[in-house]
């Protein structure tokens, strides 16, 4: 799944680690979903969007590529 929650971090200036403490993860969480090798769970999507107080849908959105 491909994201945007990068760009929301850095926009809010927060590291990995200050977002993954704010919606209690590892920062390995937050750096395996910004490499889009791992897709959050929708509780953990709604977490970040809240956080970040915008729509699931403004930080990810579905590879519709054809691999």
């Amino acid at each position: 799944m491909n994201n945007n929650l990068k760009q929301y971090r850095d926009r809010h200036d927060l590291s990995q680690g200050d977002l993954a403490a704010a919606v209690e993860v590892s920062r390995q969480t937050i750096n395996a979903i910004e490499r889009e090798r791992y897709d959050p769970s929708l509780e953990l999507a709604f977490a970040l969007a809240d956080f970040f107080d915008c729509r699931i849908e403004d930080l990810f959105h579905p590879d519709t590529s054809d691999d």
